[in-house]
């Protein structure tokens, strides 16, 4: 559907335009959704920031999400998923404690001295690469709504219908280009979906 994320973001920037006036804030999900984010935050002519979160990555399948954190006090778990691995407890709170730890990183690194944009009152559009499971864009809504902010719109390429139906009953509005019933994984809807890099992040920022 996409030939990569360069393609992705132009195509939901041109989605996203009736939102231009409203000055919004374009908050990226790192670090496949930075590179989406940067092309709707040129388009929109929008500040573009970063909400770092991490997959909770379940025993021996990373890619599987047990849920997903971005702080101690704002993390989402896929409890049904959970109980069905039947996962140790002591396991989970290692990778938790291990995924705020990266999170700690990624925020020095990325961030360096810049300044985050504020959102209070501010119209926010969340955008990642894609959605799978749904559990980092719970948790990204949940993260952004303490902020106060006017409105809360989540926006990808792809997504799943049934990802996308539970993400509208947090977010305020949820825009998604694709909702294919055959869904695996996200990578799949792109012919070049290669990893994007620290270096990446940190230049597309500045």
């Amino acid at each position: 559907m996409f030939y990569d994320r360069v393609d992705a973001g132009k195509k939901l920037a041109g989605v996203l335009n009736k939102f231009k006036d409203e000055k919004p804030v374009i908050l990226a999900i790192p670090r496949g959704g930075v590179v989406v984010a940067k092309e709707v935050a040129k388009h929109l002519k929008a500040p573009l920031d970063l909400l770092i979160l991490r997959k909770i990555g379940a025993p021996f399948n990373p890619e599987l999400a047990l849920g997903s954190v971005a702080s101690k006090d704002q993390m989402v778990l896929n409890e049904s998923v959970i109980d069905t691995l039947n996962v140790d407890k002591q396991y989970l709170d290692d990778e938790i404690s291990r995924q705020l730890e990266e999170i700690k990183r990624r925020k020095k690194r990325y961030l360096q001295t810049r300044t985050p944009v504020k959102l209070e009152g501010r119209l926010v559009i969340i955008v990642d690469d894609g959605i799978a499971t749904g559990s980092t864009a719970l948790s990204a809504v949940k993260a952004v709504r303490q902020a106060n902010p006017k409105k809360i719109i989540l926006a990808v390429p792809v997504a799943p219908t049934t990802t996308i139906n539970k993400i509208a009953n947090v977010a305020d509005e949820v825009v998604v280009l694709e909702a294919p019933s055959e869904f695996y994984a996200v990578g799949q809807f792109y012919k070049v979906f290669d990893q994007t890099t620290d270096e990446e992040v940190i230049k597309l920022l500045k």
